[in-house]
């Protein structure tokens, strides 16, 4: 058996699982500290279905612990931006869009150095290793906890990364952390910058999250190796963790639309995830959520790195109705519903108050609600509908009839049939389908280069990549024989020599717990 766990901003759900068959679901709320609200989680479940610490073989947590740090500019470490590429790129230096809240918070450093490839490989400029070396002690003398350095197409060639990263690591010691942008973003080099950037901030947080995780399941008896899930819904081990907190950013709606799939049994389709704060709309390709194609900001941040392609409205079980309007949210009550709605003895009209009127939910004390406008409440339940019909419709790429699955503990909202799509699908375990989404994840590997395809040599060139990604899943994890390729994206680049071509190629495949274990 494993055990799936998802944190949201106002539920902590979890899941106990044999395979995939849920055998029993608990949904708490979430703590300040979100570590409690786990161990209050897992206690909740094995009161539920009890279970030895040694029935589990695992332990998958989709957290927002660090989305969180980084929205707050809370808890990031004293962080250096080293970029190699002189003598281009100066126009735009590293950190030239941050926000100047983050910039303080990190106590931002920022430097250029020589090196740094054209897209075919050769060299803008050589590495000068004495420049590097001064700009390790500028660092030190600086207080620098934690080190970004990008290279210009490191992507493509990254040994000037990895160059630069010993120079510097014997400069400043073992102590300081450091992200390589090869390991973390995608072509594009402002965006991938930033993301190693706010990795790096996050690296002293990541051991501390990790460390505290593991305590809370460690409390409650269980030894099972622990997983965190990643952005696009694959699975990272501990160590994982430490080194790529940012990976972790998009977790929420990943493990949704993952458990949706599952629960559903419908593999291609529309997922409206409503939980207590917002609702998340994404669509499902053969079980893994669409990924965006467009740069993704994170706290006003322009970012590469892999995200699933989602749409949040401010419409959740908390969401805070209007008396005289009767539009529903963005203002929530979050965390705070079971103190702050009417059905359980607070002041404020939410969606859940709604829903408990219109005989959709029975939670707290219907007799509270009473009084509400029937009519009123027919008008807000409508009102909620058209948005979320009308963010699937955003959403999808054709005009072709496409299911919608409902899932979230504020999936209750919606009716059963919703304008423009019809019947909505509501499966089994709804309200805790991101913990099972988290419980199932799989172990991934991804390649995403510009490569010069040779004349005539296409299909030997393509086959290396795949095997490459194939090989990369299989390191992280996964059972061999379980990997296939989920992804397959090849783009001529007309404008660049030498029959350029960027490819990425996606292979997945299931936990081996034999090699984890």
């Amino acid at each position: 058996m494993h055990i799936g766990i998802d944190v949201g901003g106002t539920n902590t759900d979890a899941v106990l699982m044999d395979a995939t068959v849920t055998l029993a679901g608990v949904k708490k709320s979430t703590s300040p500290d979100v570590t409690t609200g786990i161990v209050d989680a897992i206690a909740a479940l094995r009161a539920e279905r009890d279970f030895d610490g040694d029935d589990i073989d695992a332990v998958m947590i989709g957290t927002t612990h660090f989305i969180n740090a980084l929205v707050q500019a809370q808890r990031l470490a004293p962080t250096a931006a080293l970029r190699l590429g002189l003598p281009a790129t100066k126009a735009l230096p590293p950190l030239v869009d941050w926000p100047e809240v983050l910039t303080e918070a990190i106590q931002a450093r920022s430097y250029l150095a020589h090196g740094g490839y054209e897209f075919d490989g050769r060299p803008i400029s050589p590495l000068d290793e004495d420049e590097l070396r001064g700009i390790a002690r500028d660092m030190a003398e600086h207080g620098v906890r934690s080190v970004a350095i990008s290279s210009v197409f490191s992507p493509v060639n990254h040994d000037l990364e990895v160059r630069a990263a010993e120079i510097v690591g014997d400069v400043l010691g073992p102590d300081v952390a450091i992200s390589l942008s090869h390991e973390i973003g995608r072509i594009g080099l402002l965006e991938r910058e930033n993301a190693t950037i706010i990795n790096a901030a996050l690296r002293e947080l990541a051991s501390e999250i990790v460390d505290g995780l593991t305590s809370a399941v460690r409390a409650q008896g269980i030894e099972a190796p622990i997983f965190l899930s990643q952005n696009d819904g694959t699975l990272m081990d501990e160590d994982y963790v430490r080194l790529y907190p940012v990976a972790t950013f998009a977790s929420g709606p990943t493990n949704s639309m993952r458990g949706a799939a599952l629960t559903s049994g419908l593999q291609t389709c529309a997922v409206v995830d409503i939980g207590g704060t917002t609702a998340d709309i994404g669509l499902l390709n053969a079980g893994f959520p669409r990924e965006t194609a467009n740069e993704v900001k994170v706290a006003g941040i322009r970012t590469n790195f892999r995200m699933p392609d989602v749409l949040s409205i401010g419409i959740g079980g908390g969401s805070i109705v209007d008396l005289e309007t009767g539009e529903v949210g963005p203002a929530s009550v979050g965390y705070r519903l079971t103190e702050e709605a009417l059905v359980f003895g607070g002041s404020t009209l939410t969606a859940t108050d709604i829903a408990v009127a219109a005989g959709r939910a029975e939670v707290g004390d219907p007799s509270r609600v009473t009084h509400l406008d029937p009519a009123f409440v027919e008008r807000v339940l409508a009102r909620i509908a058209e948005r979320v019909a009308e963010a699937v419709d955003r959403m999808r790429t054709s005009p072709e009839p496409i299911p919608v699955v409902a899932v979230g503990g504020g999936s209750i909202l919606l009716p059963d049939e919703l304008p423009l799509f019809g019947a909505v699908h509501r499966p089994t375990n709804y309200a805790v389908a991101n913990a099972i989404g988290a419980s199932i994840a799989q172990v991934g590997g991804e390649i995403d280069k510009v490569y010069a395809i040779e004349a005539g040599r296409r299909d030997e060139g393509i086959a290396a990549i795949r095997a490459e990604a194939v090989d990369k899943a299989i390191a992280a994890g996964a059972r061999p024989s379980s990997v296939s390729i989920v992804d397959f994206d090849e783009v001529p680049i007309p404008y660049l020599p030498g029959n350029a071509t960027r490819v990425r190629v996606k292979a997945v495949g299931d936990l081996d717990m034999g090699v984890r274990a």
